[in-house]
């Protein structure tokens, strides 16, 4: 049995949640075309007969010059330290630059064993892969690279036997019922804020928070989520509400779907748009909507 905890590290809109979704075989993070659309660290468990994969999925690395990005790279940094494998995730549609390097050797260099998954072949030429291959080497990058498409399933199952392989030997971490380390509060949020990423695209910006006010189930077995949405602008609270109500009825419907497949029943959705002036620049407005920074 080998058994061990795996960072998942990269740049934003690389792919590490889709990969780590994959990987699982469970949706553990919400995912979307928008970079940072993780803010904490998620952890997603795969168990197997030989084996267990604790992947712990980062916020994307991104300088966007608020406090609450500066909570989130603390999350980041603070995850790659204490595993037992480091797997930094490249977008190879994107290619390789020297930053790209540099930021691969910051982490190789720490001491934990690495490796490359190299993401999203399947929208790119299949040469590049090579010649990207070589690129890393000769900058010095001398682990492993996996070449994968996590949509297409391609080398998914020969990553897993690498990562599984290079876990040290010893029981399981964690009971092997468990897939997320997430409550289901906080999941709920998340698929919320994943479907108004969705639907909105770039009409509203980064700045959305989402509380649950009450979640509970009902004496008639259906589920009662009483939500608020957070955002920094009355322009944008307009955007999100649309004419008349039907922008947030529709990012509602959307999110009350993907909640009743999770909880696997019914879901009464109560939702509300408030706003928040520049919240991510208020620390303690970053603390209240559940974002803090982890202690080393």
């Amino acid at each position: 049995m080998r058994s061990g905890f795996i960072a998942v590290i990269g740049k934003a809109n690389a792919g590490k949640s889709t990969l780590v979704n994959v990987l699982v075989g469970e949706k553990i993070s919400i995912v979307s075309p928008k970079p940072q659309t993780t803010r904490d660290a998620v952890l997603g468990i795969l168990t197997e007969e030989d084996c267990q994969l604790v992947f712990v999925d980062t916020p994307g690395i991104y300088k966007s010059g608020t406090y609450l990005s500066d909570v989130m790279m603390k999350t980041t940094e603070t995850a790659a330290k204490g595993v037992d494998l480091i797997m930094f995730v490249h977008d190879g549609h994107a290619g390789v630059s020297d930053g790209d390097v540099a930021l691969m050797k910051k982490y190789a260099a720490s001491g934990i064993p690495m490796i490359v998954a190299y993401t999203k072949t399947d929208i790119m030429p299949k040469e590049n892969i090579v010649s990207d291959a070589k690129k890393l080497y000769d900058g010095g990058i001398t682990c492993d690279v996996y070449p994968v498409s996590a949509r297409k399933g391609t080398n998914i199952q020969k990553l897993k036997r690498a990562l599984a392989a290079l876990m040290p030997e010893g029981e399981k971490v964690i009971a092997e019922d468990i897939v997320s380390d997430k409550s289901e509060k906080f999941m709920l949020a998340e698929i919320m804020r994943e479907k108004i990423l969705l639907k909105f695209d770039k009409e509203v910006p980064h700045g959305i928070a989402v509380v649950i006010n009450k979640f509970g189930r009902m004496e008639n077995g259906v589920f009662e989520v009483n939500l608020d949405i957070i955002c920094e602008k009355a322009s944008h609270k307009a955007i999100l509400i649309g004419r008349q109500g039907a922008a947030i009825k529709e990012a509602s419907a959307f999110a009350r779907r993907d909640m009743e497949k999770f909880l696997g029943g019914k879901v009464f959705l109560t939702t509300y748009v408030k706003v928040k002036e520049d919240w991510r620049d208020k620390p303690g407005l970053v603390k209240d909507y559940g974002y803090t920074i982890k202690k080393d």
